[in-house]
This record gives structure tokens, sequence and C-alpha cells, in this order.
């Protein structure tokens, strides 16, 4: 859970500096960036290349960095002029798994009847957006994830 950092020269909450967790595991990767659109590229060649290491298709990787840009776009929309947006990459197994944050004045989550949920929801194995209340406004998640596709190579191994 993100919690703004507290300023003691003035005592105002300055939502655009929130204090990261730690990481849980060797291969979660985070950023914190602004959340402005133009810098979608180093969100996307962030997941390619992690897709890429984890050894996904070339069709899953432009998947991901397709829903990953989807993902990122809507949040940016809804996010606090000059905010932060913090983006969450894991690799586990077969799985690459992406949790995009941000600050938000809107209390409703992203539409499931929008044209870009129909994007996340059929370039991904599963995509989920909630939005809770923190004091500071409302904190919109979209999560989606990907799973590796695994090729039974007739007579390999045989």
């Amino acid at each position: 859970m993100m919690v703004p950092k507290q300023h003691s020269n003035d005592g105002e909450v300055n939502v655009t500096d929130w204090e990261p967790p730690s990481l849980r595991a060797q291969n979660e990767i985070e950023l914190w960036l602004g959340a402005d659109l133009a810098h979608l590229p180093i969100v996307r060649s962030v997941v390619a290349t992690l897709a890429t290491r984890a050894d996904f298709d070339l069709d899953s990787i432009a998947d991901l960095r397709l829903a990953v840009d989807e993902a990122c776009s809507t949040l940016i929309t809804r996010a606090l002029p000059g905010s932060t947006m913090r983006c969450r990459f894991v690799v586990e197994d077969d799985e690459l798994r992406f949790q995009g944050t941000v600050l938000s004045d809107n209390d409703s989550a992203p539409s499931t009847k929008s044209f870009g949920w129909r994007v996340l929801s059929t370039l991904t194995d599963s995509v989920d957006a909630h939005v809770k209340s923190n004091g500071q406004g409302h904190q919109v998640d979209i999560e989606l994830a990907k799973r590796r596709v695994v090729v039974d190579v007739p007579g390999a191994g045989a």
C-alpha cells in the first residue's frame, strides 16, 4: 500500500512523493514515474524486456506491450495533475503480472464496458481494476497477468 510522505516544513502532504514499499521478490521490478503519456515508451520497453527474458513468444510480447500501454494510458488520464504513477512487474513461473497505480480525484474504477477494457481483456489472461480511498484522494489500480504459452514439441526430450 502506498502512503503519501508527510512533509515537516508546512505539514502539507505532497501526493507526488509516495514512500515506496520494499520489494518482496527477486523477480519484481517497480518503476515510479510522472503520470504523463510521454513515459509510455519506457513502460512498454520494460515489459517487453521482461517478457523476452522470461521466454514469452513474440505474439505474447506484443500483446503485453499493448496491454500495459492501454492500462497506463487509462491510469494517466485519471491521475491527479503532476502526480506519480507506480508500475510493478512480477515474473513468476510462466506468468508476468503488472500492476499500475495512480492517485486520482475520481472515485470510480475504469469502465469494463469501454473499448480500452475490451483490449485489456482480449490481450491478457486476467485483468482487474479497483479504487481505494486513502484520505488524499483515490488510489486507482489496474492489474493484469499473462501466462507464457508452453509449447510441447513432439519428440523433444524423448
